[in-house]
């Protein structure tokens, strides 16, 4: 019960905040740049200390099918997620799909280690989480923000993230340590699959980041319905 007044609260001051950074929406997508400069380098410095390390050691020391079957557990995971956000913005078609997939992966996929789903011609789609809910809703991105230890976000994809956790399964375990242990298992996971992208990266990273970062989101929202220079960059 906890829970869901939490939730119903910041589905509440989502749309609240979202309404007021519409009202005062202005072509700066970046009015707090300063404060974002000094969160993104202590993201960086936690970084270059903790997470590449470790992911590296990952990376190096996991045979890659099981690297591989690790990705596919937690996006098989992910596609609760999907499926309620693709109910939430009407797309039936698409829930559908997302929900096979999860049926499929999680039975004959061994709990999603394998994607069998795809094979079967249910392939998966770019994702869906409440941030884009709510701005398929019509509620303004607002400006960016960094995020400590989380990155990239905005006013309007900041407070969602606690949503999207709560339709993340691992999240409602009842033992605090197993919780955690999954949780670590997954940044673990997906800071692996960044490392190949750094490369990429040119210039002023912080504005390469910020700029692929909008640009993508407002991708994903549009479903596609915009130009995207960064294509390539699914994952980033």
């Amino acid at each position: 019960m906890e829970k869901i007044k939490q939730l119903l609260l910041v589905l509440v001051a989502s749309i609240g905040l979202g309404s007021f950074a519409a009202a005062g929406e202005t072509d700066n997508v970046d009015p707090y740049e300063n404060i974002n400069r000094a969160t993104n380098s202590f993201n960086e410095v936690l970084d270059d200390y903790v997470a590449r390390p470790v992911a590296k050691l990952y990376t190096n020391t996991m045979p890659d099918p099981l690297e591989k079957g690790v990705v596919n557990l937690f996006r098989n995971l992910g596609e609760i997620t999907n499926v309620i956000n693709d109910l939430l913005q009407g797309k039936f078609g698409q829930a559908a799909n997302d929900s096979g997939r999860f049926l499929i992966n999680t039975t004959v996929g061994v709990g999603g280690l394998f994607d069998v789903a795809q094979r079967a011609g249910l392939p998966r789609n770019e994702g869906e989480d409440f941030g884009q809910t709510l701005g398929a809703w019509g509620v303004a991105e607002g400006p960016y923000l960094v995020l400590p230890f989380l990155g990239p976000s905005t006013l309007r994809d900041a407070p969602s993230k606690f949503v999207d956790n709560f339709t993340t399964p691992y999240t409602h375990l009842e033992d605090e340590s197993a919780r955690n242990s999954v949780r670590a298992v997954s940044l673990l996971s997906t800071r692996a699959e960044l490392l190949e992208l750094e490369n990429v990266i040119s210039g002023d990273s912080y504005l390469f980041v910020r700029d692929v970062y909008l640009q993508r989101r407002d991708y994903l929202v549009k479903d596609g319905a915009v130009e995207d220079d960064f294509g390539d960059l699914d994952d980033y």
